[in-house]
């Protein structure tokens, strides 16, 4: 199954097949010089047999987690490509989740002022979401993200086959995602995480997410529109995830927190089954103090209201100019039960 990320110039294919691992090199261009990125988490068969296929690779393995999306990460892959006399000729590939796509699409994106870049996701929530659109970026001083650029790979390879050694909960965390996207973008969709085995139609519900964020990438690759309601359940999720500690809270059950105070009171019931019937987490003990001052930080913020994304109903959206004042009020009520 391929899906196209038309984006001008940028266009680029979106493979979804089972077993594409073992045929990499039909997908990517891997007769030259490869960076291949991985982290401790991941299957390291995963990257050695990419590696197989490659003409000259070099795989470096980062620690697991969300602390690896750093500075220091950042610069040693840069310098691990100019000891290995990458030129702009060369690429690099990522070979796990959202944080080792977003480190290495960075690193891709600054070296040499930019060099090819592919993505192969290894989890859901990469899969369904951070595996394309272009966003890449490492975190500063505990901040999510708050360096990074648009940078779009040249491919992306998704083979839900990754998916068989994942631990349940990193399986409902990917989902979220995909029911933010059902939530703004699909009712229809939606309705397959209430009546349908999600996990036997998983490759349909990648596809399915992958389309709506695509369509939406095509109208707006550098966020300055209709891309901002992909960040529903984000602005209090990274609250909270900053303010919980990164690793303590996995991104997409903070998503899954995060989208239950922006919606209407009629939609919320729904919405939480849907959450709690994947094991996501409808509540959460974080500081509501910690959780404000995290999102004192969030790049959407603009003099005394901020823009978040609301949906009243299943499959709409509303882009919001919120007061702070509201907006805080809203993070303490939910974080103290009574929203």
């Amino acid at each position: 199954m391929e899906i196209i990320a038309e984006l001008g110039n940028n266009r680029y294919p979106i493979t979804i097949q089972r077993g594409a691992l073992h045929h990499a090199e039909n997908y990517m261009n891997l007769n030259r010089k490869v960076l291949l990125v991985t982290d401790s988490g991941v299957p390291a068969a995963y990257a050695e047999t990419i590696a197989e296929r490659c003409a000259a690779p070099t795989v470096v393995t980062l620690p697991q987690g969300e602390g690896s999306k750093n500075v220091e990460n950042f610069t040693d892959l840069c310098r691990v490509m100019l000891k290995n006399g990458f030129t702009r000729t060369d690429c690099v590939v990522a070979v796990g989740g959202g944080m080792v796509g977003d480190l290495a699409g960075f690193a891709a994106a600054s070296y040499m002022r930019g060099i090819d870049f592919y993505n192969v996701p290894t989890t859901v929530l990469s899969q369904v979401d951070s595996s394309i659109g272009g966003k890449v970026a490492i975190d500063l001083d505990g901040i999510k993200n708050c360096m990074g650029a648009f940078y779009q790979p040249k491919a992306v390879l998704i083979d839900p086959d990754v998916l068989n050694t994942l631990p349940q909960r990193h399986i409902a965390a990917g989902l979220a995602e995909a029911v933010k996207m059902a939530a703004t973008f699909e009712e229809a969709l939606l309705a397959r995480f209430e009546k349908e085995n999600v996990l036997e139609s998983i490759d349909e519900i990648i596809a399915a997410s992958l389309r709506i964020k695509a369509s939406v990438v095509k109208e707006d690759e550098k966020e300055s529109g209709l891309r901002r309601v992909l960040n529903f359940g984000h602005t209090i999720g990274h609250g909270i995830e900053t303010a919980a500690g990164l690793d303590t809270l996995h991104h997409g059950e903070c998503v899954a927190l995060g989208m239950l105070p922006m919606c209407s009171d009629s939609l919320r019931p729904r919405l939480k089954a849907i959450l709690e019937k994947l094991g996501l987490p409808t509540t959460c003990n974080v500081d509501p103090d910690s959780v404000w001052q995290a999102m004192s930080h969030d790049k959407k913020l603009s003099g005394s209201t901020i823009t978040v994304v609301y949906v009243e109903k299943a499959g709409s959206f509303d882009l919001r100019k919120m007061p702070l004042q509201d907006l805080k009020e809203t993070v303490y009520q939910f974080l103290n039960g009574k929203v």
